[in-house]
């Protein structure tokens, strides 16, 4: 009533048994009748009582904190992002964990700083580039982590993503299926590739492969994320390659800017040029017409990392990586 925290021993009084008897019941670390159980929950409850984190941290060695790493950097598109965070933060609460989230391009200095502040018992990492600079540090620290994407060498990480390289595949498979020679890629902006981030270097490797493999002619292309640019890009495929008809968007800024501009060279989409993207699938069905895609699974990643990270600080075995396999589904567009 006058905003004080309530005390352990208050519980304890309320409930009728010895404050140890608390801390057993909210632990979990002795069996304790069902009885004596309800009763001292009911007092949690009735009381408010929230256990002191500072003094929780010092009796298990754990902060119950785990530390989300995403660089907000250029090129990377925002909502898509905070939906992999998002998911972080939910799949950590159901192991009653926060989430600290670190933003600054820091690199290993800001790992460093986290870890060695004892914030966080453990890390989870985004926006992860084939020679990413974190790495070497990563090996070393002992609080466990878990990387949303691959680098180029994996050995002794945990890595968990979409296979963005089966992705790249898939959208040309589905494409040379209906009959389509000549496609094209418009992927991230250049700047992403520049960093080498995986993600998206993978997925236009996928591409590339396919296209080959299927006989078919193709570019792969950057793509930026103004609709100018992306006007700019569109026109010069279209006048360069008349018998382009398939194109994969991955690019989720870009994705609704390439078929406004599309619209405004009188290109229909499906009719003269199929569209397939690889996006969320909230943004596949919004757009108008909505569009063939393959998913990013956000949701399932953050969740996976999540639980992959709470399995390496409980001291079980986990695969080093983890690729979810791509999945597509047909809409208008194609």
């Amino acid at each position: 009533m006058t905003g004080r925290a309530v005390t352990i021993t208050e519980v304890a009084r309320h409930a009728g048994v010895a404050v140890s008897t608390v801390s057993y019941v909210l632990s979990g670390k002795r069996a304790i009748s069902a009885d004596t159980r309800r009763r001292v929950l009911d007092s949690v409850r009735v009381l408010g009582y929230h256990p002191n984190a500072g003094a929780r941290a010092l009796a298990s060695k754990r902060s119950n904190v785990i530390a989300l790493v995403l660089p907000l950097r250029a090129g990377m598109h925002v909502p898509v992002l905070m939906q992999f965070a998002t998911s972080v933060v939910t799949a950590a609460r159901q192991y009653d964990h926060d989430v600290l989230l670190l933003t600054a391009d820091e690199g290993a200095d800001g790992l460093r700083r986290a870890a060695g502040s004892a914030l966080v018992d453990g890390l989870v990492l985004m926006d992860v580039e084939l020679n990413d600079s974190r790495v070497p540090l990563l090996r070393q620290l002992a609080e466990p982590s878990v990387l949303i994407g691959f680098p180029a060498d994996t050995a002794g990480l945990t890595c968990v993503d979409l296979d963005f390289g089966r992705a790249g595949a898939l959208c040309v498979e589905h494409l040379a299926d209906r009959g389509h020679r000549e496609i094209a890629l418009l992927g991230a902006p250049a700047v992403v590739y520049e960093r080498g981030t995986g993600f998206a270097r993978r997925t236009r490797e996928g591409f590339t492969e396919a296209v080959a493999e299927h006989g078919l002619t193709g570019v792969a292309l950057p793509c930026e994320d103004t609709f100018d640019q992306v006007s700019a890009a569109v026109g010069e495929l279209l006048e360069t390659r008349p018998g382009l008809s398939g194109l994969v968007v991955h690019n989720e800024a870009a994705v609704n800017h390439v078929l406004g501009a599309l619209r405004q060279y009188g290109r229909r989409v499906p009719g003269e040029v199929a569209v397939v993207a690889i996006c969320p699938d909230d943004i596949a069905e919004r757009s108008s017409p909505p569009l063939t895609s393959v998913l990013i699974p956000a949701e399932e990643v953050g969740r996976q990392a999540v639980r992959l990270l709470m399995d390496k600080l409980a001291g079980r075995a986990v695969p080093d990586g983890t690729l979810l396999e791509p999945r597509l589904t047909v809409r208008d567009s194609t």
